[in-house]
């Protein structure tokens, strides 16, 4: 620290262990922002509080900034903005208007009331000649305070005051009938106490006085957490634009609390201990302080896992995940060389794919702890069984709903959680994920863990239950005009909860897509409304759908109100650059240049006071994407309209948010007609088919008549009159690859079993480039198999085709057995359509 402190690039006002911030400070500035004012900004503000009021008054009637500093009037400071030496004694600083010390002061008091008694003028520049110095008292005995005293009990003034509040702890006196002149006689005054050592740890433990605005007193700490905050203060103001602006008396408060708990550094600090507003400044300054002083490889020792060392930033998240609870050292390098391979490998979207592994390891080093032998600190010793009572003693806590042994319901809290049957699924899937690495990576060889202790932690088969639509009366109860009123009420800044549910019920959105969307979210493409978001969950960004017309004004009516308050906020409209990057939805707090979006915690909140105030029962937003997706069915929409239109990645996720019974013949006709590609191809959700039949005529036309000779193949017929004729095939029988091989409506299930096999080894394959491979190579045969579903739709065989389910020699004289068509002419049949619809037939 003390090397780089003394670096060059160091900011030298930070090299002072008593740092005084210039009023204009890009960062850490305190000046309140009308010109000429002498008062400090009030905390996250940038007037003082006068000027605040004023402010905030002005912006009611519709003003706007630029007016506001131009007709606001400075207000005079409320005390001295620095210290000044008495004009009479220069070591002695001065307390009142008149620049004199407190000793002279008191002088001038009884001076000026004896010469009202005598009726006679009081000229101060008269008594100020007769006047001498008085001798200094040196610092404050206070540790943390900078400032020169004002008596001989060696206090400055204001520590004077609160020692006097604070009911004058250890006594600590002038004797009886001492006087200023006995200074300047240069006779000794010795100050008396009941309790000297209670007076003295007083003066030490005494949080410094607020004198100066922008002064920062760092004096009493140990010289590593000073020299820390000192480094810290420069690094965060260097990354300004990517933090929340913190004024100077928190920083005082996180110094005041590190002198309280005596800690040597700040990674000693218990920051779940602190006020809530020095946290933040505390939890980024140890941040700064880990990437230092502790390497990636460091972490592992340590206990924990650091995503900055990876370049990795989860949003809304810290990037310090800890380990401290895994007890067993095996236990926890396993799961620090999992997390270490995801993120090195395939950062997590989220931060729940690094945080059920951890909560896993700690559940099951909980368990160890306590039931296996030596603790589980010896691998070699455990056996299946130790895995099987794990396994057992999970299920039993489920069951019976009772706590956990080692995780806890909040950081601050600890309590520990209870355990639900979806809290087992994710202990299951988390400690299978870690445990099983071991095997590829040869690690449970190395350090003597049995394989089947390892393979004993079954697959978690419970799953968590999905969201039911809204049911009728609750949907018309959230979208009554009174009711929606009631909850633009709960709204009281203004930031636009109606719009965010009202753009939720219409556009199907999940909740964190509409609650960060930026200023430019609508536009017109062809006379048509867009609706433009990021779908982040699924890495689909800039996408856009068709929203009604009123609901493209309502977000026209929003986007006024935040491009009025950005107004009012910098006296100017947004530039375009500007309003790509602006939130349509601004937060409230720390967010000066209105790019940060109200939380989806604060609309969930919100949305969850409405649903109590309307007493329908428990429901929440994310049910509304249910709602959408189950009409649109019903309406008449295939799954794969709807998997386009929600943003899904998969026909899977589809048929999870559609609510409607199995027996439907529209969701069968759906799921039987439509096939797209999936989660690990290439292009996600791309369609290789459409639900459009085929007519009579195209069928006909690509329809084989097998009445010629033919022999049987794998899934089809081969047509190659040599082969037929008992020759030896030239193509080696790669039939599925050969454009004599045909496809019979007879073969339709045995593709539909194909096609589900296929899918199954991409949905298992290790990594995501051998399931495109997957993908790629099945997608013609997808195609055939679709054209297949077309034909025999064209000619009304369809039906027939389905309920063949075997080869049975009764079904060879029907027309769906003996009706064929090319594999390739299927296949190639919507590669042409596509064409004709893209340039005309």
């Amino acid at each position: 620290m003390h090397a780089l402190i003394a670096a060059p690039s160091f900011d030298p006002l930070y090299r002072h262990d008593v740092i005084n911030v210039p009023g204009d400070h890009p960062f850490y500035g305190w000046h309140c922002q009308v010109a000429g004012c002498g008062r400090a900004q009030s905390e996250n503000r940038d007037f003082c509080s006068g000027h605040d009021v004023e402010w905030l008054a002005w912006r009611r009637g519709g003003g706007n900034i630029v007016e506001f500093k131009e007709d606001a009037q400075p207000l005079p400071a409320r005390s001295n903005p620095t210290v000044v030496p008495c004009s009479i004694c220069p070591e002695i600083p001065a307390t009142g208007s008149d620049g004199l010390c407190y000793l002279h002061a008191q002088r001038l008091a009884s001076w000026r009331k004896a010469r009202r008694q005598a009726g006679r003028e009081s000229d101060l520049s008269s008594w100020v000649v007769t006047q001498k110095p008085f001798p200094g008292f040196g610092t404050c005995q206070v540790a943390t305070c900078p400032v020169l005293a004002d008596t001989p009990l060696r206090l400055c003034r204001r520590h004077v005051y609160r020692y006097q509040r604070e009911g004058v702890p250890g006594g600590a006196r002038l004797p009886v009938g001492w006087t200023p002149a006995m200074l300047q006689r240069g006779l000794a005054v010795l100050v008396q106490y009941d309790d000297e050592q209670a007076f003295r740890r007083w003066c030490s433990d005494s949080r410094p006085a607020a004198r100066m605005n922008g002064q920062l007193s760092l004096l009493g700490l140990r010289p590593l957490v000073k020299a820390e905050i000192k480094w810290a203060m420069f690094r965060v103001a260097q990354l300004s634009s990517e933090v929340r602006l913190w004024p100077v008396p928190w920083i005082q408060h996180l110094a005041d609390a590190c002198r309280e708990q005596d800690v040597n550094s700040l990674l000693d600090l218990d920051v779940p201990k602190l006020r809530t507003t020095i946290r933040p400044p505390a939890r980024e300054m140890t941040k700064q302080l880990r990437q230092i002083y502790i390497s990636r490889d460091d972490t592992k020792d340590a206990g924990y896992i650091d995503t900055a060392h990876y370049g990795v930033r989860i949003a809304g998240r810290g990037s310090f995940i800890d380990m401290s609870g895994v007890t067993q050292r095996w236990l926890r390098d396993l799961l620090w060389d999992w997390i270490d391979e995801r993120l090195t490998t395939n950062p997590p979207r989220g931060i729940s794919t690094l945080t059920v592994p951890r909560q896993a390891c700690i559940e099951l080093s909980a368990f160890l702890e306590a039931h296996a032998p030596g603790g589980g600190h010896d691998p070699s010793q455990l056996a299946k069984k130790h895995a099987v009572d794990f396994v057992a003693d999970q299920r039993h806590r489920a069951e019976h709903g009772l706590r956990s042994l080692g995780i806890h319901q909040t950081r601050s809290t600890p309590q520990p959680a209870t355990v639900t049957k979806y809290m087992v699924m994710r202990t299951f899937s988390g400690a299978r994920h870690v445990l099983r690495a071991t095997l590829d990576t040869g690690q449970a060889d190395r350090i003597g863990l049995g394989r089947e202790f390892v393979c004993a932690i079954p697959l978690a088969t419970v799953k968590p239950g999905r969201r039911r639509p809204f049911p009728d009366e609750v949907a018309q109860a959230l979208g009554d005009s009174s009711n929606l009123a009631r909850l633009e009420a709960l709204d009281v800044d203004d930031r636009g909860l109606r719009d965010i549910w009202e753009i939720l019920i219409i556009t199907g959105r999940r909740s964190g897509e509409v609650s960060g969307l930026r200023l430019d979210c609508i536009s017109r493409m062809r006379n048509l409304p867009m609706f433009w978001h990021d779908q982040t969950k699924v890495g689909k960004l800039d996408q856009a759908i068709r929203i009604p017309e009123w609901l493209y004004e309502r977000i026209e009516l929003r986007q006024a109100t935040t491009t009025a308050r950005f107004v009012q906020g910098h006296g100017r409209p947004p530039t375009h650059q500007e309003r790509a990057v602006l939130a349509l939805f601004p937060s409230r707090r720390a967010n000066p240049d209105g790019r940060r979006s109200v939380t989806n915690s604060w609309f969930g909140v919100s949305f969850g006071k409405w649903i109590d105030i309307l007493d329908i029962g428990k429901f929440v937003p994310h049910q509304a994407r249910h709602t959408l997706a189950t009409n649109l069915l019903r309406a008449g929409a295939d799954l794969v309209h709807i998997k386009r239109y929600l943003g899904h990645v998969s026909e899977r996720m589809t048929e999870h948010y559609v609510h409607i019974a199995n027996t439907d013949p529209r969701l069968e006709d759906a799921l039987n007609a439509v096939w797209v590609a999936g989660p690990g191809a290439a292009q996600p959700g791309i369609v290789l088919s459409s639900s459009d039949p085929m007519t009579r005529e195209q069928a006909e036309a690509l329809a084989i008549d097998l009445t010629r000779r033919s022999t049987p193949a794998e899934g089809g017929f081969c047509t190659f009159q040599p082969v037929v004729n008992g020759n030896a095939c030239p193509w080696n029988m790669d039939c599925h690859n050969c454009d004599k091989f045909v496809m019979s409506g007879a073969d339709l299930i045995y593709w539909h079993r194909k096609r589900e096999q296929w899918r199954m080894l991409a949905e298992r394959a290790p990594d995501g480039p051998t399931a495109d491979y997957l993908h790629s190579v099945f997608e013609p045969t997808a195609r055939a198999i679709e054209g297949l579903e077309k034909a025999l739709g064209g000619l009304g065989l369809l039906e027939e085709a389905l309920a063949l389910d075997l080869r049975r020699p009764q079904d060879y004289f029907g027309r769906a057995w003996s009706l064929a068509f090319r594999a390739q002419d299927l296949a190639r049949h919507d590669v042409e359509l596509e064409a004709e619809a893209e340039y005309g037939a």
